[in-house]
């Protein structure tokens, strides 16, 4: 792989989810991917809107690429994905993309929010093997299997980058929950051992940043770390931390997490790859007393 050319990349924070999104590119080629694009949704007002996306899509004309694959790295909890959109923005070419173990995610969450199951029949263009590899022009991009965090997580290896979406956190963030259904934490230990086993210089693309601040913590979000910085820093997964440990803590403290705030709008549109539900209405359970 050395002797591919470099990609480029753009990393996009999206600030009202603390989501980062990036389009990357052969510069060879002009070939492009786009990992976990955002759509911005106003739970006050239920107004879905594409303000983030279409920054990307300038950014796209701009730069001359041409976008082959919209990748997802697993079903988020957090935000409303913005493949679909920029799918039919851009002429239905590029392919939606994620892990192969979506459809078990799917068959959850179509049951808890009684979602007719032909509405996410072909959703998704693309669902991946472990370990599958593609093209991104002359680059070659290979899929890594990441869960813990959820079941169908996955990350994509490009040139001497790994984009690990929600698996793992810059140093001083950590890691991710682990107590949505399918996730795991024994997992989560094992996918990071895998992942801090990657080459000291590889840089690890996160999906979320949500920095520390304060008098000693930085301010500002920060798209990725390298391998060895993860290795000597990362404030759950350094190196000599035990398993056993680590799921522990892990276990204490989800069970003292609430729900992120877009949590069911976010899983009924993303398990349907970035579609609105056919009646265009979302579902929100209601919890408490029995009327």
């Amino acid at each position: 792989m050395s002797s591919q050319p470099k990609p480029v990349i753009h990393p996009l924070f999206h600030s009202p989810t603390s989501t980062y999104q990036y389009l990357l590119a052969d510069p060879t080629t002009l070939s492009a991917v786009i990992i976990d694009p955002v759509l911005d949704f106003d739970p006050s007002t239920g107004t879905i809107s594409s303000s983030s996306a279409d920054a990307i899509l300038g950014l796209v004309r701009n730069e001359g690429y041409t976008v082959t694959h919209l990748l997802e790295t697993h079903a988020h909890a957090d935000h409303l994905t913005a493949a679909y959109y920029l799918k039919q923005q851009l002429g239905g070419k590029p392919k939606i993309c994620i892990g192969k173990r979506i459809t078990k995610v799917q068959t959850t969450f179509a049951e808890k929010y009684a979602v007719n199951k032909k509405e996410l029949e072909g959703v998704f263009d693309v669902l991946w093997e472990d370990d599958e590899v593609f093209q991104v022009g002359e680059l070659e991009a290979r899929v890594m299997w990441l869960p813990g965090h959820t079941e169908d997580h996955v990350g994509y290896v490009i040139g001497e980058n790994i984009f690990t979406g929600d698996s793992i956190f810059n140093p001083d963030v950590g890691s991710a929950r682990c107590d949505f259904p399918g996730g795991d934490a024994h997992q989560l230990f094992q996918t990071s051992q895998a992942l801090l086993s990657l080459p000291p210089h590889y840089k690890i693309y996160t999906g979320h940043d949500y920095p520390p601040g304060g008098d000693s913590g930085r301010a500002a979000p920060l798209p990725y770390t390298t391998v060895l910085e993860q290795q000597r820093l990362n404030k759950h997964l350094k190196e000599g931390t035990l398993e056993e440990e680590f799921v522990a803590w892990r276990k204490e403290r989800d069970g003292g997490l609430g729900e992120p705030r877009l949590l069911h709008q976010a899983l009924q549109v993303n398990i349907r790859g970035g579609r609105l539900p056919a009646d265009g209405f979302l579902k929100v359970p209601v919890k408490g007393v029995k009327l």
